[in-house]
């Protein structure tokens, strides 16, 4: 049976951090468990971005009206470029209410044109409150066919639909309650992070999982 566990942070910084953050017990779930670790780091639905073959994973959930998310998105995104060895793992978690939801299916439904990414970062780059308009706009500025998109979304409903529905679940599991929250490795780090501390947390995932397993895995 495999776990995500609570932060040990390397430094007292981070653990004061993580603890003051009101960190959860360890979760342990059934391997096919929607909550389990592996359908955590590795759900087939949520293209890998970063490095997909990564020896570390990041997973974020986040909501496309979320300041802290935007401001923090292209800060992490500097430091898993500059490793160059983290698989970033994106899943919308629309809690802060119309029209997040409608942005999170829409930006899934690019992944069937290959534009995932794009619009992610699109939505994320988006200064102030969104609207229909907004989403299409920004989403049409990054490349994004929005008739298509919306046409996928569509004929794709199903699994989106199933797949936010994990997303939820596996946060309320985790026992996170708002945006973002992350999973470095196997750790559990509800809420905001200063950007710096990702490094750390990045290199105790390494060393946890070579502690554990005799090898870095994701």
């Amino acid at each position: 049976m495999k776990t995500i566990s609570v932060f040990r942070a390397s430094t007292v910084a981070l653990a004061v951090l993580v603890l003051t953050a009101g960190m959860a017990s360890d979760l342990r779930a059934e391997p096919d468990n929607v909550t389990s670790r592996e359908r955590i780091l590795r759900d087939p639905e949520i293209p890998a971005l970063g490095n997909p073959n990564g020896d570390v994973t990041i997973v974020e959930w986040y909501d496309y009206q979320c300041p802290y998310c935007k401001t923090l998105s292209p800060e992490l995104e500097k430091i898993i470029k500059e490793d160059g060895h983290v698989r970033l793992v994106l899943k919308d978690w629309p809690i802060l209410g119309p029209p997040s939801p409608e942005a999170s299916r829409l930006v899934l439904a690019t992944k069937y044109q290959g534009k995932f990414e794009a619009a992610h970062k699109a939505l994320m780059s988006r200064v102030g409150r969104l609207t229909t308009g907004t989403i299409d706009e920004a989403l049409a500025g990054a490349g994004v066919d929005v008739a298509r998109a919306k046409a996928d979304l569509e004929a794709h409903k199903t699994e989106i639909e199933a797949l936010l529905a994990r997303n939820n679940e596996q946060a309320e599991g985790l026992g996170f309650n708002s945006t973002p929250s992350f999973i470095v490795g196997t750790f559990r780090i509800p809420g905001v992070m200063k950007p710096e501390l990702f490094k750390l947390a990045i290199a105790d995932a390494r060393a946890k999982a070579k502690a554990e397993n005799g090898k870095t895995t994701p």
